[in-house]
């Protein structure tokens, strides 16, 4: 059986009232990896930026 069967069966036996919570968590974990590959992203793109962001690199792409 895999994760997301365990998963399903585990979901299966939570009580309703709980049921809200593990959705809650799961939209949490959701976000939190959106969070992270954003900033990923945002921190790759300042440090790129240096070799990039010069007049040589605007003359080798301005055709494109």
């Amino acid at each position: 059986m895999n994760t997301k069967e365990q998963l399903i069966n585990e979901i299966e036996e939570v009580p309703e009232p709980l049921l809200s919570e593990v959705l809650n968590f799961l939209y949490f974990l959701k976000a939190k990896t959106i969070r992270a590959n954003l900033d990923t992203a945002l921190i790759s793109e300042f440090s790129l930026g240096k070799d990039w962001l010069n007049p040589e690199e605007d003359e080798a792409w301005r055709n494109l």
